[in-house]
């Protein structure tokens, strides 16, 4: 609706509970500059709740046309509180009457703040749309669904529930039957140098190790400890041992469906058997599994930039100013150091990275286990009892049905899925280039990941911090109410390592350092992988470019929001991989008899 020549109005949702009314007064909504300024206010204003839009295309200002989107803009429902708003090509916001900080103020105070920078300004107009979007994405991924007596868990998380147990069933407990085996493969048995592919079982194995063992198995253990008790540690167990098949399921079908260059390397992962395995098994359905393909290809170059890069690099040097004190103006330096070091091994491929992580995953894991176990062996009276704990809190109804669903199960269940990474379809980027003849081998070999990741790193992470009581508060020796945040996940394993010594966090940092930086490699090839099959093979330069120079600037600024809305791309490659994995599970089904009928006839031999 116009309300004058060049006069934009819109109705949009202000906030949760905020009600203001804004007027348009002149200003700086004037030029390209201008445009773009008002494009960013009202995607926001848009994704912050939903908006009724009204506007006459033929009579939007010449500042607006910077910004054409605009015009489509349609059709949103209003909720919550509500407020009115009206533009002109050349305004500046003024509110006029409020009840509650809103987005349209914070707006207000980012372009009006003096004291600020041009460059801080558009970082946090960024920030502050981006944040917006995050709280869009995550009501659709975070949906609660009510499960009974009061709970409710996200939808993602009971995706990746089911989808662990229905591919469990499926496969007959395959994670059990064939767990002998795949120690054997990963030890070097079954090799065979001229197989096509890039590196070996083990190489594979620790390339995708690489990139889940981390700052999950350090804070979201304590986390989930604090927040839902011992006995969430059970069902981090549960979820881990469910999702050895989610893991088998993905990375067989990244080896029956992987494309083997002329030079010898390899692109696989879910985005090509998403499109090729539905396309040869469902020819009706070709069109969803492109579109499946091209979704989880884009979330995986945005997660590799936010959650397996700036995150990592920013967690590294907050951690290792807190414990050498370094300063934050230094902040720039640590960034390149780490991004040389990065780029070092990513512009080697996955056969340099494949080299690194064979060597550099099993000594920090090693690592930080024996640091571990120094600390339970000084406590080793208090082992039995700790076990006893985890398995009694497990299934404890001292607080009703409620209390066990939306606390330990909850609490281990999601952080199992975020530890792992089972279900996403990353890891099955690495396993894509393994040498091998057999794809239901190294579906085999991938299936140990969960296991080494959660039921052995977390474990020992969860027996420090309980033989310790590093998880109660020391001033009220109960449990810490409340959420619980990574951050303060550190700072519990860090008070369990501290029992050792004053110098005993120390090592915690350096190995949270090596874990990120192990991360950031991994995850380096998992967005180029991704990044070929979008655009091939000339945009892996670029990427990588782009890649070393967000390393570069990730401990220096600070885009929550930015890391937030990739962590949920993270996530969302989840629904496209499980999906697709469902339809064609029984194709996996078969080949999986297949393979183990030829295995106890003797018909599939070791060579080593």
């Amino acid at each position: 609706m116009s309300s004058g020549p060049g006069v934009w109005q819109h109705r949009a949702v202000l906030g949760r509970a905020g009600k203001a009314e804004l007027r348009a007064v002149p200003g700086v909504f004037s030029g390209w500059t201008g445009g773009l300024r008002l494009l960013l206010l009202v995607l926001g204003l848009c994704w912050a709740g939903g908006a009724q839009v009204a506007c006459a295309a033929t009579e939007i200002a010449p500042a607006v046309r910077a910004a054409p989107v605009l015009a489509g803009l349609h059709s949103f429902q209003p909720r919550r509180a509500t407020a009115s708003l009206e533009f002109s090509p050349a305004a500046r916001i003024l509110v006029v009457g409020k009840t509650q900080s809103t987005f349209d103020e914070k707006w207000t105070a980012v372009w009006s703040d003096a004291e600020s920078s041009t460059g801080a300004k558009w970082q946090r107009a960024v920030n502050l749309v981006f944040g917006a979007l995050v709280g869009y994405l995550f009501a659709v991924l975070f949906y609660m669904i009510p499960v009974g007596f009061g709970v409710k868990f996200p939808v993602v998380l009971l995706v990746l529930i089911f989808g662990g147990i229905f591919f469990t069933l499926r496969y007959g407990l395959i994670n059990v039957r064939m767990f002998r085996h795949a120690l054997d493969v990963i030890r070097g048995r079954f090799d065979r140098p001229e197989d096509a592919g890039e590196v070996s079982h083990f190489q594979a194995l620790t390339s995708a190790l690489s990139a889940t063992v981390g700052l999950g198995n350090i804070a979201g253990v304590a986390a989930a400890i604090a927040m839902g008790g011992p006995g969430a540690i059970f069902w981090m167990w549960a979820a881990a041992f469910c999702g050895m098949s989610l893991k088998f399921t993905s990375c067989s079908l990244a080896q029956y469906y992987r494309r083997v260059k002329p030079d010898g390397s390899i692109l696989g992962g879910p985005m090509v058997y998403l499109e090729e395995g539905i396309r040869d098994r469902y020819p009706a359905l070709a069109g969803l599994g492109k579109v499946f393909g091209i979704a989880f290809a884009i979330f995986t170059v945005l997660a590799a930039f936010g959650g397996g890069n700036m995150f990592q690099a920013n967690q590294t040097f907050k951690i290792m100013s807190d414990q050498f004190g370094i300063a934050g103006d230094m902040a720039w330096l640590v960034g390149l150091v780490m991004a040389g070091l990065v780029g070092l091994v990513i512009i080697g491929g996955i056969r340099r990275i494949g080299e690194v992580t064979s060597k550099l995953v099993p000594a920090m894991c090693a690592f930080y286990c024996l640091v571990c176990c120094v600390i339970l062996i000084t406590n080793y009276t208090q082992i039995p009892a700790m076990l006893g704990s985890i398995l009694t809190e497990a299934f404890t109804l001292e607080a009703g049905w409620g209390g066990l669903l939306g606390g330990a199960i909850l609490m281990g269940c999601r952080r199992a899925a975020f530890s792992n990474e089972a279900g996403l379809g990353s890891a099955a980027i690495a396993h894509a280039a393994a040498k091998t003849d057999e794809p239901i081998r190294e579906g085999i070999v991938a299936m140990i990941g969960p296991f080494i990741d959660t039921i052995l790193v977390c474990t020992m992470t969860a027996l420090t911090i309980l033989v310790t009581k590093s998880n109660l508060d020391p001033t009220t020796g109960l449990p810490f109410a409340g959420d619980v945040s990574n951050e303060k996940g550190v700072e519990l394993t860090a008070a369990a390592f501290a029992t050792l010594g004053p110098w005993a966090p120390k090592l915690l940092c350096i190995a949270v350092v090596v874990f990120a930086y192990s991360t950031m490699i991994s995850w380096s090839y998992y967005g180029e992988r991704a990044v070929e099959y979008l655009w091939g093979e000339r945009g892996i330069v670029p990427y990588r470019i782009v890649y070393v120079l967000f390393v570069t600037i990730g401990p220096v600024v600070s885009l929550s929001s930015v890391l937030d809305f990739s962590d949920m791309m993270l996530f969302s490659m989840s629904f496209p991989n499980i999906l697709g994995m469902i339809l064609l599970s029984g194709f996996v089904s078969q080949q999986a008899r297949d393979y183990v009928a030829r295995l106890r006839t003797g018909e599939i031999k070791p060579v080593n």
